[in-house]
This record gives structure tokens, sequence and C-alpha cells, in this order.
């Protein structure tokens, strides 16, 4: 009888030492999900393959971000957001297939607690304003350092509106603009309605002759008769008066 006692303890001895260690992971695990912050789930949207791995590095190197996925263009944004559920998308504001303002209006209407941090390489009043009024959180130039992108991010996932010094005081000119400008002006047509919602859209002169199957210069024309009609001077002051307006 006490060989089998003996032999019992010495197989509990053995075992006792795993469930202690096992239940000290788990305890241990469970004392830190409940002080350390989450991660910020985060996801890209760049067409330029070396600044898509640049940012990515930049999350993935960050203790407070996670990265949740990268990819090379937004045709399929919808059904990524759905599968990644990230907290904050760092967009590119022109890819191929569909603009990065037009992935933001997207987002916006399917998740809008979804923040989105739009980042370019020009600052381009017209593109600047369609994306703050498309219902973006951020602007961010892509010569920022990865310091900068890794505070961006946060500070929108915070609740906060990350933009650079120069872009906040253009965007603030535009305001002040806005709001001086309350004149009449003749109607549109289908045409130069189509041409102007494109440029709403952040869409290049290209890339508008493209989607209205037209020339270059014919796009040149229909702005001309834009710019007249709305009394502006600049693709800039269209996209504010379409937007104030409700044109688009």
């Amino acid at each position: 009888m006490n060989e089998i006692e003996d032999s019992f303890e010495e197989k509990f001895m053995e075992i006792k030492p795993i469930r202690f260690s096992k239940t000290l992971q788990v305890c241990t695990a469970y004392c830190l999900s409940k002080t350390t912050p989450p991660m910020i789930r985060v996801s890209i949207f760049e067409d330029n393959h070396e600044i898509r791995e640049f940012l990515s590095e930049t999350i993935s190197l960050s203790e407070e971000l996670f990265l949740v996925g990268a990819y090379p263009n937004a045709n399929d944004v919808l059904k990524i957001i759905k599968k990644d559920k990230p907290d904050v998308v760092l967009m590119d504001i022109q890819m191929p297939g569909i603009s990065g303002i037009e992935a933001l209006e997207k987002i916006k209407a399917q998740s809008a607690e979804v923040q989105v941090l739009i980042q370019t390489v020009f600052e381009d009043n017209a593109r600047i304003f369609a994306a703050i009024c498309a219902g973006a959180s951020g602007y961010i130039l892509k010569d920022s350092s990865p310091e900068r992108y890794v505070d961006a991010i946060i500070e929108v996932y915070q609740g906060g509106s990350s933009m650079s010094p120069a872009i906040a005081r253009k965007v603030m000119t535009m305001f002040s603009e806005q709001n001086q400008k309350r004149e009449t002006f003749q109607a549109l047509s289908s045409t130069e309605q189509r041409v102007l919602e494109c440029l709403v859209k952040g869409m290049s002169y290209k890339m508008i002759a493209a989607e209205c199957n037209v020339s270059f210069s014919t796009v040149n024309f229909h702005l001309k008769n834009i710019y007249r009609k709305l009394h502006v001077n600049s693709a800039t002051e269209a996209v504010m008066q379409a937007v104030q307006r409700r044109l688009v």
C-alpha cells in the first residue's frame, strides 16, 4: 500500500508544477488584458509598393499599433473593412481604380466609427477640401517621419483631427472664403455636372477625361464653363461651391 501511495505522490508532484505554471500563465495574461490598453488596429491602402512597405514597417514596430492589412488599391474596400475591422484606415488619396476620396465615402457610409487618415504627396486645396467634406479624420503628407505617422494615427483614433500646419492654414482659408461667397449661378449641363462630380471625388484631369470618355482639352473646356457659371477661378473654389450648395 505504501508503495502505491509513494508512486501516486511522485506522479502528483510531477503534475502539480505544470498545473501551477499553466495557472500562472492564464492569470498573467488576464491581468495584462486588464491593465494594457488595446492596440489600435490599422489598415493601409497605398498603391506605391515602397511606401506601402515603409508604412507597414512603421506600424508593425509601434507598440500602440497593430497592422491588420496593407493593400495596393481600394477597389474592395468595403469587404476589406468588414474583414479587418480596423480602428483607423491610412488611405492614399489617389490610387488606380476608385480614388481615396471615393473609398473614404464608402467607408463612412458603411462604418462611420472607422477613422480615416488621408495621405498624399501634394498640398492640393481641392483634394484637401473634398476629403474633409467626405469625412476624413485627418490629413498627412507622405514625406512625414515615421514618428509623425504614428502620432497622427493615435491622434485620430483618440478623436483628434491630425493635419500638418500648412494644410490646417489652407483649410481655414478655404472655409473663410467659402463663407464670404454667396452668389447666384447658372445651371450646369449634364456633362459639366459629371465633370464637377469627378473633381469633387479628387480625380485628376487625366482621370476625369478617361471617366467621361473625352479628351484632355475637352475636360479643360468644360472646367472653364463650370468656373464661369459658378463665379469661381479654380478647381478648389469649384469643389467648395459644389459641396456647399450640394450640387453633387
